[in-house]
C-alpha cells in the first residue's frame, strides 16, 4: 500500500518511525460531466479574474479572505515559520478507555505501517502496552495544513489511527428530539424489544451496496447496446395509524424473512383489530390524536334469541283455552284460572329459556313448555266436560 505520510510517533522519549497509509477505499462510481448534445466532455479551466486568461498551477497561491472580501495572500513560507511540534510527529498526549471517545468525533481511518527493521521493537512495545491496557491513545498531528486529533488503537497485529474531530467541531444535539411529551407503555416496550430479538444480528461481510451493483448493471448494459434493466419498485410505506400495529407487522415480516412462521391472530383478534383500525382511522382522518380502545370490541353482550319462542308459548296458551271457550258460558268462566296458570307457566319457561345460552337446553325447555301446555288442555276439557254433564242433568 501506498503511504501517504512519513513521520514518526512520539511515545515519551521514544520515537517509532512510520508510514502513514489508507485503512479505507471508496468504491462509489463516479461520472464526467458532458454535453448532452454531442457527448463532448465538460472541463473546467483555471482562469485569473483580473487578466481573463487560464493559469497554470505553478502560478497559483493561497489567500485568506477577510470578511470585507479583501484577500490576503499567504504563502508557504510564512507558514513554514509557524509553531508546530506536531508537523512530522504523531505526539501523543494521553491514554483514555475506548468508551470515553464519542463515535461522532472519529473520521478518516489509517494504518501506521513500520518504517523499517529499527522501528520493529517499540512499534511491537505500543502495540502489546495498548492491547494489555484496554486503552487507546490520544495524539495530536499535523497533516494537509492542519493539525489534527487522532485516535490509536490496536487492529489484528497492526496499530491503526483514527482522525477525531476536534470537540469544539461536534455540534450539540439541540431542538432535534421530539419536543412533546410522548408516554411509551410497557407493551409497546416489548413489542420492539420481540422485533429486535427477531432481527437478530447481521454479519457485516454479508451486507454490500446494493445501488452500487444497480448502478454497474446499468453501465454495463449500456456498453453492450442492450436495454437497461429496470428496478423494481420500491413497496409503499401506507399511512401508519398505530405504532403498535405497525410493530406488530413488523414481527411479523421479520419472522417470514427469516424462515419462521409467525403467530396466526385468532378471529377474535383480527375482529378487535379491524374494529381498532377503523376507529384510528376515522380519529385520524378528523384531526384527534391516535389512542387505543379501552375496551374490546369482541365482548358482545349475550345474543336476545327469545322473542320468537315467547310468542310461541303465548299462541299455544291461546290455542289450548280457545275449545273451553266455545262452550256454555260457565265453562268459559271455569277456563279463566286454567288459561292464567298456562300463560304464567309458559312465561316461566320462556324466560327460563332465554337465560340459557346452550342449544340444548333450549329444546328442552321448548318440550316441557309443550308438555305442560298439552297437560292443561287435557285438564281444561275434562272439567270442562264435566260441568257440561252436570249442567245437562240439572236442566233434565
Amino acid at each position: 500500500m501506498r503511504s501517504i505520510w512519513n513521520g514518526a510517533i512520539s511515545f515519551g522519549l521514544v520515537s517509532i518511525p512510520i508510514k502513514l497509509v489508507n485503512a479505507t477505499e471508496s468504491h462509489s462510481i463516479s461520472f464526467r460531466q458532458i454535453h448532452t448534445e454531442d457527448g463532448g466532455r465538460i472541463r473546467y479551466r483555471k482562469v485569473c479574474e483580473l487578466e481573463d486568461r487560464e493559469v497554470s498551477s505553478s502560478e497559483i497561491g493561497k489567500g485568506y479572505e477577510d470578511a470585507d472580501g479583501t484577500i490576503i495572500p499567504i504563502t508557504d513560507e510564512d507558514l513554514s515559520h509557524l509553531p508546530l511540534p506536531t508537523a512530522k510527529t504523531i505526539e501523543i498526549v494521553a491514554f483514555v478507555p475506548a468508551d470515553r471517545i464519542d463515535p461522532l468525533q472519529m473520521d478518516a481511518a489509517y494504518y501506521l505501517q513500520a518504517g523499517g527493521a529499527p522501528a520493529a521493537k517499540p512499534y511491537t512495545l505500543l502495540r502489546e502496552a495498548l492491547k494489555r491496557s484496554h486503552k487507546v491513545a490520544i495524539a495530536k498531528y499535523a497533516l494537509r495544513g492542519r493539525e489534527r486529533l487522532g485516535m490509536l488503537r490496536v487492529v489484528g497485529e497492526a496499530i491503526a489511527m483514527h482522525g477525531l474531530l476536534w470537540p469544539d467541531e461536534v455540534r450539540a444535539p439541540e431542538g432535534v428530539a421530539p419536543d412533546t411529551s410522548v408516554t411509551v407503555r410497557d407493551k409497546e416496550l416489548d413489542l420492539a424489544d420481540a422485533l429486535m430479538d427477531t432481527l437478530g444480528e447481521v454479519d457485516l461481510e454479508d451486507l454490500h451496496d446494493e445501488y452500487r451493483e444497480a448502478v454497474e448493471e446499468v453501465v454495463a448494459a449500456k456498453a453492450a447496446g442492450e436495454t437497461p434493466p429496470e428496478a423494481p419498485s420500491a413497496p409503499s410505506s401506507g399511512k401508519v395509524l398505530d405504532l403498535m400495529a405497525a410493530l406488530e407487522k413488523s414481527v411479523r415480516a421479520a419472522k417470514r424473512s427469516r424462515g419462521e412462521e409467525p403467530e396466526q391472530a385468532t378471529s377474535g383478534q383480527e375482529t378487535e383489530e379491524t374494529g381498532e383500525e377503523t376507529d384510528r382511522e376515522s380519529e385520524s382522518e378528523s384531526g384527534a390524536e391516535v389512542r387505543h380502545l379501552s375496551q374490546r370490541r369482541s365482548a358482545r353482550a349475550a345474543p336476545k334469541g327469545t322473542g320468537g319462542k315467547k310468542s310461541t308459548s303465548t299462541a299455544t296458551a291461546k290455542k289450548t283455552t280457545a275449545a273451553p271457550r266455545k262452550s256454555t258460558s260457565k265453562t268459559a268462566k271455569s277456563t279463566q284460572p286454567a288459561k292464567k296458570a298456562t300463560a304464567s307457566k309458559s312465561t316461566a319457561a320462556t324466560k327460563s329459556t332465554a337465560a340459557t345460552k346452550s342449544t340444548a337446553k333450549k329444546a328442552a325447555a321448548k318440550k316441557t313448555t309443550t308438555d305442560k301446555g298439552t297437560a292443561a288442555k287435557g285438564t281444561t276439557k275434562k272439567s270442562a266436560a264435566k260441568k257440561t254433564t252436570t249442567a245437562r242433568k240439572r236442566t233434565a
